[in-house]
């Protein structure tokens, strides 16, 4: 596989890595391991890139392409080996779209083991954490790589035809993938970002590029209660669904519990880690891929309950001056939030607000504006305060509050919260306009709440 992967790269004459963060840099080395003379082009917006990467400056074959024209003259290459995070969303990229690879790409196109990707507006990183938990107990010989944070290439050394090997897989980087895992998960579809997409529907098909390049005895799993997915969905031999509405093939999430090909399997009054019925929608896909494994059900429904919720996803920081503290940071679209606060009973606060993507909150608002739960609604810019200010035209009898910071904000949790009760930073919006993502604006949240309980 190695090798395959290796050849192609070879093939090409000018070849480049876009972008060096954590996943160029694993490209570069997995180049590098094997082809120590070949040219090698590095294009990045960060002038500085050098100073940070020694390994680069004792390279003599390579150019480096620096700073804000980083991305001009593409078409001048051979070979795009593209990282995720540059974003094309002003780039007509169409002379040159047949160039572009990447990790991804490269590892599904010449994969000799069994793959399985998730992707999904929300519930990815929790769902396919979920799946590896469960298979990994199973099978000895099971990875887990992807937008969880492990470039491919960091683990392909591990790789034989035994390995069962579990994805993680954003949009970015399935946008020109021209391979397709052999059980391939779609969660949902919701509006997001927006920012880096020049629609919701070229969004949405990069998605759907999870499903595009199966084969014939590949499997499709879709979740179909949200609105989009359904728009989009395509019945064929092999696919499965799970929805609360009745299924012909796939999981039924009833009052009761999960049923699977109308058998009761997992019964909803089971004590496990994981809260809220959301995560039902989580756990519905994980049953399914069992059974397409051939699993013991009995032992995956055990261990989908020992499986602990991952950090700033609906994480209990805490009971400090008798409040319950949540961290929900991964939080960025308005549907996350409503969840976070149906999941937790006593919940009373909720610290809101982020990056403002176009994205419509009018649900949110009026879930905020109706609910019985929640009576301290703290807002955050720059959304935050857009939300503040909608709810104050509606005469909300909520305590509102426009917060500087995070220090800010939770100091009005303290200031506010009753005791007993919980408070959710669950901010519907992304970080970016305060924070480099939701993993520092969760752990300047939980940061805040140690200070400030002393």
């Amino acid at each position: 596989m190695i090798n395959s992967i290796i050849s192609e790269i070879d093939s090409f004459d000018k070849v480049l890595i876009l972008g060096y963060g954590r996943e160029g840099k694993s490209t570069y080395n997995f180049i590098r391991k094997s082809l120590k003379d070949k040219h090698l082009y590095i294009a990045d917006g960060n002038e500085e890139l050098i100073n940070k990467n020694p390994e680069l400056t004792s390279d003599k074959n390579i150019t480096l392409i620096l700073g804000k024209n980083y991305l001009d003259n593409l078409d001048d290459y051979d070979l795009i080996i593209k990282s995720p995070g540059v974003n094309f969303k002003f780039i007509d990229y169409s002379s040159f779209e047949n160039k572009i690879t990447s990790q991804i790409d490269l590892f599904l196109r010449h994969s000799i083991c069994k793959t399985i990707g998730v992707t999904g507006t929300k519930g990815k990183s929790t769902t396919s954490s979920l799946i590896y938990h469960v298979i990994s107990n199973m099978h000895e010989n099971t990875l887990f790589a992807g937008n969880i944070g492990i470039p491919v290439f960091e683990k392909i050394e591990e790789i034989n035809e035994d390995t069962i090997f579990v994805l993680e897989l954003s949009c970015h980087q399935l946008k020109f993938v021209k391979a397709s895992p052999n059980i391939s998960i779609l969660l949902n579809l919701y509006e997001e970002h927006l920012d880096l997409y020049k629609s919701y529907e070229d969004y949405i098909f990069a998605k759907l590029n999870i499903f595009k390049y199966q084969k014939e005895n590949d499997y499709k799993i879709w979740g179909l209660d949200s609105k989009d997915s359904v728009k989009y969905f395509k019945d064929s031999k092999n696919t499965y669904t799970y929805s609360t509405e009745e299924t012909n093939k796939g999981v039924t999430i009833k009052e009761d519990g999960l049923y699977l090909n109308d058998k009761l399997v997992y019964l909803k009054n089971r004590k496990r880690n994981i809260l809220g019925e959301h995560n039902y929608y989580n756990i519905a896909p994980v049953l399914i891929v069992a059974d397409i494994l051939k699993l013991d059900l009995d032992k995956v429904c055990d261990l989908v309950d020992t499986f602990k919720p991952l950090e700033h996803r609906l994480e209990l920081v805490g009971n400090y001056k008798g409040i319950d503290f949540y961290n929900d940071s991964i939080s960025t679209i308005p549907m996350t939030a409503i969840n976070c606060v149906n999941a937790i009973e006593n919940a009373y606060t909720i610290i809101i607000g982020g990056l403002d993507r176009g994205i419509d909150y009018g649900d949110l608002i009026d879930y905020l504006y109706n609910s019985n739960k929640i009576k301290v609604i703290i807002c955050l810019k720059d959304t935050g305060y857009t939300i503040a200010d909608l709810l104050e035209k509606k005469e909300c009898n909520k305590k509102i509050f426009k917060a500087i910071d995070m220090k800010d904000a939770v100091r009005l949790a303290y200031e506010n919260t009753e005791e007993g009760k919980a408070c959710m930073l669950s901010p519907a919006a992304a970080s970016y306009n305060t924070y480099k993502n939701f993993e520092e604006r969760g752990k300047d949240y939980k940061n805040e709440i140690l200070k400030q309980a002393r």
